[in-house]
């Protein structure tokens, strides 16, 4: 197996990305599995391969991702966008277009914590009069 050309990291919520560029024929892997197979979601797999789409080099490279924590829609959003940090650090002309479609910005949106004396993060109990 080739030495990576880059590795970068991605995350959304919970979830942590890892991903690893090698020159290749457009391939996808995620956790040594085929990428089809961990998403099984039409969506998620379009957003994880826009970046690709945009700066057309989805034939160029080999995309060898580890993804850890969250759910199936977190770990699509990290690995979008490890993906597109990836492509920056392979050739910085990418920026602008990577930048003004959004695929650069970390969505640091988390779940709430909850709270002491409520049932969720901002649910109080049934106020009982009597």
């Amino acid at each position: 197996m080739p030495v990576p050309l880059t590795q970068t990291t991605g995350r959304r919520k919970r979830a942590v990305a890892r991903v690893r560029f090698r020159p290749g024929s457009g391939s996808i892997t995620v956790n040594g599995r085929q990428f089809d197979e961990y998403f099984t979601s039409s969506v998620h797999r379009m957003t994880i391969t826009e970046p690709l789409r945009l700066t057309e080099t989805t034939e160029n490279y080999d995309v060898d991702a580890t993804l850890d924590g969250g759910g199936v829609a977190g770990q699509a959003g990290a690995l979008r966008l490890g993906i597109a940090r990836s492509l920056i650090v392979l050739d910085a002309e990418m920026r602008p277009t990577l930048k003004s479609a959004g695929m650069l910005h970390r969505d640091s949106r988390k779940k709430e914590s909850k709270k002491y004396g409520l049932k969720k993060a901002r649910k109080a109990p049934q106020y009982s009069k009597r």
